[in-house]
């Protein structure tokens, strides 16, 4: 049995907030701004909402660290300021058309009903015409701020998130989020590219990482809102298969996890790798007990396990950002490699 959840959760989502709202304005209970600037003000804060600024929070995660580790010993502050507009410009762009495909199952979620769209906020057409502009700017600063390539795989990932993801996985499939979270491992390839011009293979090691550790933390969120899935007819993977199965896939998507920031370890120093271990086995051990827990039939609390996956990334990349900073001689160099 999966455990009630209480109010006040902010961490990240796959699809918003966990409250549900996906918006900055309009709560439930909340009394209508009166006047013309009340009104346009409400607008604002919908189109803001409409890209859904939490969820861009992985961006800053995922981005900057990779961009320190691909110059290792030195912080190109405005190359860097400069990806992440870029890219939060791609990440709103991607939210906005994701929004505008799933306008009709989020009316039907109580975790998204009061999304922009789903509360007719903003007209479908101008969410769908600021989404395209959003993508068209993104491309054009990372073109002019930082190079072709991270300017091309912005537009590669938008493109992968609406059509891939949203449109062709996300009804049709229960292994949509492992697929289609390829589309938020793609910061790493943006960063390294924007700080070299070119895609590093630690880049890649990185980009699994976060491809690895997307199934366990979306699945833990779907645990504890399967009915709300089940109702917009999503097939999830907590929706379509008992909790034992869905937790022991979540145990193995966290070993690889693990592995994978294993293999980052050559390029990094002894700061990344501890990290790496602890955090590792913190992870880990979050994950078995979900899984030991259900296969007993307790009661499970899928919800901290997901707040537990939130915090292991950020603990995770935080350790790499400092690392790259101090630039200690590498696990590599130190081994002879």
């Amino acid at each position: 049995m999966v455990e009630k959840a209480g109010h006040g959760f902010g961490a990240l989502s796959p699809g918003g907030p966990v409250d549900g709202s996906g918006s900055l304005a309009g709560g439930a209970g909340r009394p209508a701004p009166s006047g013309l600037a009340g009104r346009a003000w409400q607008t604002v804060l919908a189109y803001i909402a409409l890209t859904k600024p939490k969820v861009i929070e992985l961006l800053l995660v995922a981005t900057i660290p990779v961009m320190l580790l691909a110059d290792r010993g030195h912080v190109n502050l405005p190359l860097i300021l400069s990806t992440l507009f870029g890219g939060w410009l791609g990440a709103a762009a991607a939210n906005t058309l994701n929004m505008v495909a799933d306008a009709d199952i989020d009316k039907k979620m109580k975790r998204t009903e009061r999304r922009p769209l789903a509360r007719q906020a903003v007209p479908t057409r101008h969410a769908l015409v600021f989404g395209l502009l959003l993508s068209v700017a993104s491309f054009a600063w990372l073109a002019w701020r930082a190079n072709l390539l991270s300017a091309v795989l912005v537009l590669v990932t938008i493109a992968f998130y609406l059509f891939v993801y949203t449109m062709l996985l996300k009804r049709r499939t229960s292994q949509n989020v492992v697929w289609g979270g390829a589309a938020g491992c793609m910061p790493t390839l943006v960063g390294w590219s924007a700080a070299t011009g070119h895609i590093g293979w630690p880049a890649v090691a990185l980009f699994l990482v976060i491809f690895f550790w997307t199934p366990p933390h979306t699945w833990a969120l779907a645990m504890r809102y399967r009915e709300d899935y089940k109702a917009a007819g999503v097939p999830m993977l907590p929706v379509v298969a008992p909790e034992t199965t869905v937790a022991r896939q979540m145990v193995w998507y966290t070993w690889a996890t693990v592995a994978a920031t294993l293999t980052v370890v050559p390029a990094a120093g002894p700061v990344y790798l501890v990290a790496a271990v602890l955090c590792g086995g913190w992870f880990l051990f979050a994950v078995h007990r979900l899984y030991t827990r259900t296969k007993a039939g307790q009661e499970i609390k899928p919800l901290k396990v997901f707040l537990q996956s939130n915090n292991y990334l950020a603990v995770l990349f935080c350790a790499l950002s400092v690392d790259s900073i101090v630039a200690t001689p590498t696990i590599g160099h130190l081994l002879g490699w």
